[in-house]
């Protein structure tokens, strides 16, 4: 049957040749007589797809050796307890500060707490006059030279791009300029990760969730610069101490070992793609194609200020919100899935992963176009 176009936060929509080979090998991986779910994770077969996924990923970001990659479980989420874990404690007493645009970047403050002193670096949880517009809560992003950075902190947070929100930090901060030259920066970049071209080196650590652009979920890509490593607190199991997973090369336990092999699959599905470069040009025109379209309406309303608007996530309100059922009926009727906002925010919200192709937003611009023209 024909697939719908999903329109889902996460877990997203997969690439349909990555999808082809998954299936193809699911009963015998290249002759092995396996499925990559019943290897051994020590095995020859599993530690071959682990370090080409690793090897190629390398290669996407051009990411020098001084930094390791690592496939973690716990998601996202859980990154906001391993990152104080391992880094809190680096500099003496536990300590951090946190840049907050949204939803996730509140909910990595709120978790670090847990473990030292979190402190607000810079927040845009108030409505504020950019430019002369008034602006909503966490429908921007605090300029970098107005962030408040303490010396001596561990490390500073940023989450470039708010799931929910629809709000995207690009460029990342050099720490030096900022007057903080030993604070690295670490980023959840888990809704854009591979989308566009990052410089991953601006940051200390980067990590990101894989069932956004990456794979399914299960697995978690973080990329430590190698000197961060090693300074767990006492209370960070082993499993997450990002010095022994670095050291066996992801295989210091089990790790979530189809994930991987999906994400490997994804990551030569972007090489063919052309690469980061190709893939950006590729979201650069749907991104450009749907707030086009929603900007020339007055039937809808994106939120978010338009210097950071993501490419990634596209929230947006109908004028009448009593319409929203009948819009998202009749959405799913037109094969255009999952695209109820989140239940903080409400609304709508159109997720334009990497795996989305230009076809599937023209779909949804046109049953705009249509839903306005009968209802509006």
């Amino acid at each position: 049957m024909a697939r719908p176009w999903n329109f889902s936060a996460g877990p997203s929509a997969l690439p349909e040749p990555v999808l082809q080979q998954a299936a193809a090998e699911m009963l015998d991986w290249r002759g092995s007589g396996m499925s990559v779910m019943e290897m051994s994770h020590r095995g020859k077969h599993f530690v071959q797809i682990c370090d080409e996924a690793e090897a190629d990923l390398r290669e996407l970001l051009d990411l020098p050796s001084d930094y390791a990659i690592m496939f973690m479980q716990g998601g996202g989420l859980g990154e906001n307890a391993i990152v104080p874990m391992n880094l809190m404690g680096r500099r003496g007493t536990p300590s951090a500060d946190f840049v907050l645009t949204g939803h996730w970047s509140v909910r990595s403050h709120k978790e670090a707490g847990r473990y030292g002193d979190a402190q607000v670096a810079a927040t845009s949880g108030a409505a504020v006059d950019i430019d002369g517009k008034p602006q909503g809560a966490w429908t921007w992003s605090p300029p970098a030279d107005t962030w408040r950075i303490r010396k001596d902190a561990a490390y500073l947070h940023l989450c470039s791009n708010e799931t929910i929100g629809g709000v995207e930090t690009v460029q990342w901060p050099d720490m030096a300029a900022l007057g903080a030259p030993d604070v690295p920066l670490v980023v959840d970049a888990s809704s854009h990760f591979l989308s566009r071209r990052l410089d991953v080196t601006r940051a200390g650590l980067v990590f990101a969730g894989a069932q956004k652009n990456v794979g399914p979920a299960g697995a978690t890509v973080v990329i430590a610069r190698r000197d961060l490593l090693g300074h767990a607190l006492p209370i960070c199991p082993s499993a997450f101490d990002y010095a022994n997973v670095a050291a066996e090369h992801s295989r210091y336990n089990t790790p979530p070992a189809y994930a991987i092999y999906v994400a490997g699959l994804v990551f030569k599905w972007i090489k063919a793609q052309g690469g980061v470069p190709g893939i950006e040009a590729a979201n650069a025109a749907k991104a450009e194609l749907l707030y086009g379209y929603l900007d020339s309406s007055a039937f809808y309303r994106n939120p978010v200020h338009a210097p950071v608007r993501s490419r990634m996530n596209v929230p947006f309100v109908l004028r009448d919100e009593s319409l929203n059922d009948a819009f998202l009926r009749g959405a799913e009727a037109a094969g255009l899935m999952a695209l109820k906002g989140h239940k903080s925010v409400g609304g709508m919200r159109a997720s334009i992963y990497n795996a989305m192709p230009i076809e599937g937003v023209r779909a949804l611009v046109e049953y705009l176009k249509e839903f306005e023209r009968t209802h509006g």
